[in-house]
């Protein structure tokens, strides 16, 4: 049985299923058109020409031909209406007969479309200017279209406003798709990310998302899956690494999505791919052919892969982690992905690539790619620049100016302009690697608490003062007299050499060891001059000495009377 119809103010309508085709009737209101061969089916069964089935009704004709039953009674009206009878033979269904069946049955429509339609091409102007907006005024809904044009006394059905204003004015105006051909065998991969759902993470203990980096052969639709949980450029490329051991090759051209790992600036025609990705592909030696941005249509192979992806291998498993995951899909992709008969090419992808595309890719590279981190750094002003939280020195010419940074497990690389100005070897966190080359002549044996380099600077600048830094630094703890050094030094640079090392020489005699009494010397002049010794007391008459003799005090003789006894 057909599907019912209904009546609306005018024709009989039947709903359309995917293959009918529109067009206005008398009143304005869709159809679908019967078919020649419904047509004939109609009338045939009507002669009683079916076997089994001797003049049926029209409800029976309707059901066995899948059209309504009013159509079938418009039909067989038209028919008896040009002279066919019961009782004629199926000759007398020629295709005149028919033709004059169709004209008197269908409506006129001028140009295929009907009243409604030829109602609304009066106000095309007016329906483009409110579809697209005009200076103040932002774009009206077709709905607010649909009451506007009512109040103008234009009454007609909403979809057919709908495919109006898609056809005539710019409404949802879509661009025609165009099928590119296939690459060469070899030539060209497509790369793009794909959400699969939540995973279990055991470092973590919590459920993190996970990202399928899918890698299809444009060729052999051949493909390979890398599942992670971030999408960083360590992680793209750790995919890509995974995918060129899968294939045993390295695809010519790359073709992948405005992901910021890659892309730095997306353009469609000369776009700006990222440092550590021109760099990996130098290391690859592939060319990157990235997709514009919001068109899926330069990508279609890998983006069609996505789905297949989700529904066949993601949807309806249970996996431990994420490793667990990985074994799975890389079976996956070998197995089943890949052996599948493909629903465009009727091919299975594994057998084209390893018959007609492997031969063509480039060689895997045999050193293994260290992922290195580019960044832009400042140095600061005690010689330094932070890279991974540790601390890597730079020449003083290069304070307060931005550098670029390469680093990789094995070194660091500072860049200016794309010079080459410094490079150390990788440090962890909190480490530090300083070079006493970068600091000044006069720093750099303090900076790196070098006692021998500045004991060897003293003794460049006299023996005494060398001999006096010697006795400086003899301390069980040398580090922390360095400061007494470096002031040594500086009142070289404040005197000169010879004066410091006759004081220096002075001192020593005495056994003073002070920078600050050096120092005292210098500014007074008295390096040279031999110290006065300390004097006794009273060597110098002053204003309160007296002679000795006036101390001396006058002994009396003692007598002793008769009959006392001496104590």
């Amino acid at each position: 049985m057909g599907p019912p119809a209904r009546r609306v103010g005018g024709p009989f309508v039947l709903l359309v299923d995917s293959t009918a085709r529109f067009a206005g009737g008398a009143a304005g209101m869709g159809y679908r058109e019967v078919a020649v061969e419904e047509i004939r089916e109609v009338l045939r069964l009507w002669l009683g020409l079916a076997v089994g089935l001797p003049s049926p009704g029209l409800r029976t004709i309707a059901a066995h031909a899948g059209v309504d039953r009013k159509t079938v009674r418009r039909y067989v009206q038209a028919a008896q209406a040009a002279g066919l009878v019961h009782g004629a033979g199926a000759d007398a269904l020629t295709d005149e007969l028919i033709g004059r069946i169709v004209t008197a049955v269908r409506p006129v429509r001028p140009n295929g479309h009907g009243q409604a339609w030829e109602q609304l091409a009066g106000f095309t102007d007016q329906i483009r200017t409110w579809v697209a907006g005009d200076g103040d005024q932002k774009p009206l809904t077709l709905t607010k279209i649909h009451i506007l044009l009512a109040r103008q006394g234009c009454q007609v059905p909403y979809r057919t406003l709908v495919r109006f204003a898609t056809e005539q004015c710019g409404y949802r105006r879509t661009t025609s798709s165009v099928r590119v051909d296939d690459c060469a065998p070899g030539a060209e991969c497509q790369l793009d990310f794909g959400y699969l759902g939540l995973l279990d993470d055991p470092a973590s203990g919590k459920r993190r998302k996970v990202h399928a980096l899918v890698i299809t052969a444009v060729y052999s639709r051949h493909t390979f899956v890398w599942l992670t949980h971030s999408q960083t450029l360590d992680a793209v490329i750790t995919g890509c690494q995974a995918a060129w051991e899968f294939f045993d090759g390295v695809f010519a051209v790359i073709i992948p999505d405005n992901m910021k790992p890659s892309v730095a600036q997306a353009d469609a025609v000369n776009p700006r791919l990222s440092r550590g990705w021109l760099d990996y592909a130098a290391h690859a030696r592939f060319v990157t052919d990235t997709a514009r941005v919001r068109t899926p249509q330069d990508k279609p192979r890998v983006e069609r892969t996505i789905q297949y992806v989700q529904k066949n291998f993601w949807a309806g498993e249970t996996f431990t982690d994420l490793d667990h995951a990985q074994q799975a899909a890389r079976t996956w992709c070998a197995h089943t992905a890949g052996m599948r008969v493909h629903g465009t090419t009727a091919t299975q992808p594994a057998v084209v690539f390893a018959a007609e595309e492997h031969r063509h890719l480039l060689p895997v590279p045999q050193q293994p790619y260290d992922v290195p981190v580019f960044k832009q750094v400042k140095v600061h002003k005690d010689f330094h620049a932070c890279v991974g939280k540790a601390l890597y020195s730079l020449p003083e010419t290069w304070i307060g100016t931005t550098v670029d940074v390469r680093a990789d497990s094995e070194t660091v690389k500072f860049y200016h302009r794309g010079e080459l100005i410094k490079q150390h070897p990788r440090q962890g966190a909190g480490g530090r690697s300083t070079d006493p080359a970068d600091y000044p002549a006069d720093l750099g044996a303090y900076a790196t608490r070098n006692i021998t380099a500045q004991l060897q600077q003293c003794e460049r600048y006299g023996p005494h003062i060398g001999l006096y830094a010697a006795r400086i630094v003899d301390d069980p703890r040398p580090w922390s007299r360095m400061r007494a050094v470096y002031a040594l030094i500086g009142l070289v640079s404040t005197y000169g050499a010879a004066p410091v090392d006759a004081a220096c020489q002075s001192a020593l005699a005495l056994d003073v060891i002070a920078v600050t009494k050096i120092r005292s010397m210098l500014e007074r002049g008295t390096e040279t001059t031999s110290p006065a010794l300390p004097r006794a007391a009273g060597h110098a008459p002053t204003r309160f000495t007296r002679d000795p003799s006036e101390f001396a005090a006058a002994t009396a003789a003692l007598t002793l009377i008769p009959g006392t006894k001496e104590n």
